[in-house]
Protein backbone atom coordinates (compact mmCIF):
# COMPACT_ATOMS: atom_id res chain seq x y z
CA UNK A 1 0.00 0.00 0.00
CA UNK A 2 2.82 2.41 0.88
CA UNK A 3 4.45 1.79 -2.52
CA UNK A 4 1.23 2.77 -4.32
CA UNK A 5 0.96 6.01 -2.31
CA UNK A 6 4.58 6.95 -3.07
CA UNK A 7 4.09 6.24 -6.80
CA UNK A 8 0.92 8.35 -6.87
CA UNK A 9 2.61 11.25 -5.06
CA UNK A 10 5.79 11.18 -7.14
CA UNK A 11 3.96 10.47 -10.37
CA UNK A 12 1.69 13.46 -9.83
CA UNK A 13 4.53 15.95 -9.55
CA UNK A 14 5.09 18.10 -12.57
CA UNK A 15 8.38 19.82 -13.10
CA UNK A 16 7.72 23.23 -14.59
CA UNK A 17 10.37 25.25 -16.36
CA UNK A 18 12.10 27.80 -14.18
CA UNK A 19 10.56 31.22 -14.77
CA UNK A 20 12.72 34.18 -13.68
CA UNK A 21 10.91 36.73 -11.53
CA UNK A 22 9.13 34.38 -9.14
CA UNK A 23 5.37 34.95 -9.18
CA UNK A 24 5.68 38.22 -11.14
CA UNK A 25 7.64 39.29 -14.17
CA UNK A 26 11.42 39.46 -13.87
CA UNK A 27 13.03 42.90 -13.77
CA UNK A 28 14.05 44.44 -17.08
CA UNK A 29 17.65 44.05 -18.19
CA UNK A 30 19.74 47.19 -17.78
CA UNK A 31 20.27 47.46 -21.57
CA UNK A 32 16.49 47.23 -22.13
CA UNK A 33 16.29 51.02 -21.72
CA UNK A 34 18.11 51.20 -25.10
CA UNK A 35 15.59 48.96 -26.88
CA UNK A 36 12.27 50.03 -28.36
CA UNK A 37 9.56 47.47 -29.11
CA UNK A 38 6.98 48.83 -31.56
CA UNK A 39 4.34 47.83 -34.11
CA UNK A 40 3.15 45.07 -31.75
CA UNK A 41 0.37 42.92 -33.22
CA UNK A 42 -1.08 39.52 -32.47
CA UNK A 43 -2.53 36.76 -34.62
CA UNK A 44 -3.38 33.10 -34.34
CA UNK A 45 -3.60 30.07 -36.55
CA UNK A 46 -4.35 26.38 -36.32
CA UNK A 47 -1.54 23.86 -36.23
CA UNK A 48 -1.45 20.44 -37.87
CA UNK A 49 -2.54 18.76 -34.63
CA UNK A 50 -5.75 20.79 -34.56
CA UNK A 51 -4.57 23.14 -31.81
CA UNK A 52 -4.21 26.89 -31.84
CA UNK A 53 -0.92 28.81 -32.06
CA UNK A 54 -0.73 32.47 -31.05
CA UNK A 55 1.84 34.86 -32.53
CA UNK A 56 3.07 38.18 -31.22
CA UNK A 57 4.95 40.13 -33.91
CA UNK A 58 6.65 43.49 -33.70
CA UNK A 59 9.77 45.50 -34.37
CA UNK A 60 12.78 45.86 -32.07
CA UNK A 61 15.04 48.90 -32.45
CA UNK A 62 18.47 49.10 -30.86
CA UNK A 63 18.94 52.70 -29.72
CA UNK A 64 22.09 51.86 -27.77
CA UNK A 65 25.77 51.61 -28.65
CA UNK A 66 26.21 47.83 -28.45
CA UNK A 67 25.40 45.11 -31.01
CA UNK A 68 22.74 42.63 -29.83
CA UNK A 69 23.60 38.93 -30.05
CA UNK A 70 20.62 37.59 -28.09
CA UNK A 71 17.51 38.98 -26.46
CA UNK A 72 15.37 37.15 -23.90
CA UNK A 73 11.88 38.43 -23.18
CA UNK A 74 9.26 37.59 -20.64
CA UNK A 75 5.64 37.94 -21.73
CA UNK A 76 2.89 38.40 -19.16
CA UNK A 77 -0.75 37.60 -19.94
CA UNK A 78 -3.19 39.20 -17.48
CA UNK A 79 -6.66 38.04 -16.44
CA UNK A 80 -9.83 40.12 -16.01
CA UNK A 81 -8.74 41.16 -12.51
CA UNK A 82 -5.38 42.46 -13.83
CA UNK A 83 -3.51 39.61 -12.17
CA UNK A 84 -0.79 37.69 -13.97
CA UNK A 85 -2.50 34.64 -15.50
CA UNK A 86 0.55 33.28 -17.33
CA UNK A 87 4.11 34.27 -18.10
CA UNK A 88 6.40 32.88 -20.74
CA UNK A 89 10.15 33.37 -21.00
CA UNK A 90 11.38 33.17 -24.60
CA UNK A 91 14.43 33.86 -26.69
CA UNK A 92 13.43 36.51 -29.22
CA UNK A 93 13.35 35.22 -32.81
CA UNK A 94 13.81 37.55 -35.76
CA UNK A 95 11.72 37.24 -38.89
CA UNK A 96 14.05 36.11 -41.67
CA UNK A 97 11.55 35.83 -44.52
CA UNK A 98 7.84 36.48 -45.10
CA UNK A 99 7.33 34.34 -48.23
CA UNK A 100 6.26 31.62 -48.82
CA UNK A 101 5.74 31.64 -45.03
CA UNK A 102 7.19 33.49 -42.05
CA UNK A 103 10.52 31.94 -41.11
CA UNK A 104 12.44 32.96 -37.99
CA UNK A 105 16.02 32.81 -36.79
CA UNK A 106 17.79 33.58 -33.52
CA UNK A 107 19.16 37.08 -32.97
CA UNK A 108 22.68 35.60 -33.09
CA UNK A 109 22.15 34.75 -36.79
CA UNK A 110 21.53 38.42 -37.62
CA UNK A 111 22.92 40.59 -34.80
CA UNK A 112 21.22 43.97 -34.38
CA UNK A 113 23.69 46.83 -34.52
CA UNK A 114 23.29 50.30 -33.00
CA UNK A 115 20.49 52.20 -34.73
CA UNK A 116 19.15 49.11 -36.51
CA UNK A 117 15.63 47.69 -36.38
CA UNK A 118 14.42 44.14 -37.03
CA UNK A 119 11.04 42.43 -37.10
CA UNK A 120 10.52 39.72 -34.48
CA UNK A 121 8.04 36.95 -33.77
CA UNK A 122 7.18 35.24 -30.48
CA UNK A 123 5.22 32.00 -30.67
CA UNK A 124 2.89 30.62 -27.98
CA UNK A 125 1.48 27.11 -28.13
CA UNK A 126 -1.07 28.05 -25.47
CA UNK A 127 -2.45 31.17 -23.85
CA UNK A 128 -4.39 31.06 -20.59
CA UNK A 129 -8.13 30.53 -20.74
CA UNK A 130 -8.47 33.39 -18.23
CA UNK A 131 -6.49 35.84 -20.41
CA UNK A 132 -8.32 39.17 -20.67
CA UNK A 133 -7.55 39.51 -24.39
CA UNK A 134 -5.48 42.69 -23.92
CA UNK A 135 -2.03 42.61 -25.50
CA UNK A 136 0.37 41.07 -22.99
CA UNK A 137 3.31 42.93 -21.48
CA UNK A 138 6.59 42.14 -23.25
CA UNK A 139 9.63 42.80 -21.05
CA UNK A 140 13.26 42.38 -22.13
CA UNK A 141 14.89 40.56 -19.20
CA UNK A 142 18.27 39.57 -20.67
CA UNK A 143 20.49 40.87 -23.46
CA UNK A 144 23.79 39.57 -24.76
CA UNK A 145 25.90 42.12 -26.62
CA UNK A 146 29.22 42.08 -28.40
Amino acid sequence: MLVVVVIVILGGRRHSAVQPGGVGLAPAASYAANLALSDIRMSESSNLAGGKVTYLDGTITNKGTETLRSVTVQVGFMDDTHQLAQKETLAMKLIRTHEPYIDTEPVSAAPIGPGESREFRLIFDAVPALWDGVYPEVRVIAVETK
